[in-house]
């Protein structure tokens, strides 16, 4: 089987790419190498004959010209919440037009479509009101709701999330209309090695580096004592579904699932200051930002069951054994990788 993962030079992409050579597929990656870090994932996809096509995700035809996949998995995005608020073209190309152009080079093959959505498409009113609105988390927050497919996508939900629902909606639209088969993935954080963090996009990557290299990190919002709460879901752990996804492809398809780390692995900005001190082994200096973002949401904890059940799937690595794989890489690469992070 031919397969083509947009934004193979990714985080996500090269780790998948990396997972689906191995068990015998042939890979091949799209990605136009803007974002930081590429270059170094792509000289790794390199050293394993995986092919990257040097072509933005906007150019319509470059990308029709393009061999036949039989799957194309899309995990380009611009994927920074912030951004979107200050940058609406970059995130509404990339994101919505990049959809539109591969929902029409998969009509064309007749592919199917793995979509990596976003837990961004939930409404942030909805996910506020399960701490009842607080704005000053100065105590931890108790892990309640669960998220799953059915919570509400209405708005806000920041302008990105807008463009990956609307997505989702687009690709529900080509099913319909041409028959195309689709499986959907809404994501929350995703961690781990070849990812290179920011504040606003791979949280968890930038504060494991931070702590390495001894560098200043701030809580922001919500008062600033960092009690905000994620699941993270570890990359391996991600791709290990999406190949069972693949496999079992003809019997179960066009639905969507929502997918993170669960109960199982979730943290929030203060455990991971610690585990980050017991792991890495250096304290740093953490200020107070209190001022929240209109686009912040003070927690998520993903809802496992449909994807769990359909797949036998569930995650095996928590929340220190992220930070763990995050050191051993960034320590072990660390002169090839600093000039990467900001």
């Amino acid at each position: 089987m031919n397969i083509l993962i947009t934004g193979g030079c990714g985080f996500i992409g090269t780790n998948l790419a990396l997972f689906l050579k191995k068990k015998n597929f042939n890979v091949f990656s799209l990605d136009n190498l803007a974002r930081k870090g590429s270059i170094y994932n792509l000289n790794i996809l390199k050293k394993n004959d995986i092919k990257n096509f040097k072509i933005d995700i906007c150019d319509t035809r470059k990308i029709y010209e393009l061999k036949k996949f039989q799957l194309i998995i899309d995990c380009c995005a611009e994927a920074a919440v912030e951004v979107s608020r200050n940058n609406i073209d970059k995130v509404f190309n990339t994101n919505l037009i990049g959809t539109f152009n591969v929902l029409k080079k998969a009509k064309k093959d007749k592919s199917k479509l793995i979509f990596l959505s976003s837990s961004r498409v939930n409404s942030i009113k909805e996910i506020n009101k399960i701490i009842n609105n607080k704005l000053d988390l100065k105590k931890k927050i108790k892990v309640k709701k669960k998220i799953n497919e059915n919570f509400s996508t209405k708005s806000p939900k920041s302008l990105y999330g807008f463009t990956k629902h609307s997505s989702e909606m687009l690709i529900e639209e080509f099913s319909y209309a041409f028959n195309l088969q689709y499986i959907i993935n809404r994501c929350g954080v995703v961690s781990g090695p070849l990812q290179f963090g920011k504040q606003d996009q791979g949280f968890v990557s930038l504060w494991v580096w931070s702590h390495l290299i001894k560098k200043k990190l701030r809580y922001i919002g919500y008062g600033g004592y960092g009690n905000q709460i994620r699941d993270v879901l570890h990359v391996n752990d991600l791709c290990q579904l999406i190949f069972l996804q693949i496999k079992n492809f003809s019997k179960i398809n066009n639905k969507t699932f929502t997918v993170g780390g669960s109960i199982y692995s979730n943290t929030s900005l203060k455990d991971l200051s610690n585990k980050c001190n017991q792991i890495v082994g250096n304290k740093i200096k953490i200020s107070k930002y209190v001022k929240t973002s209109i686009y912040d949401i003070p927690y998520f904890i993903t809802d496992n069951t449909f994807v769990s059940k359909t797949y036998d799937w569930k995650p095996k690595k928590n929340i220190s054994e992220i930070v763990k794989d995050l050191h051993d890489w960034l320590k072990r690469d660390f002169l090839k990788i600093k000039k990467f992070f900001n």
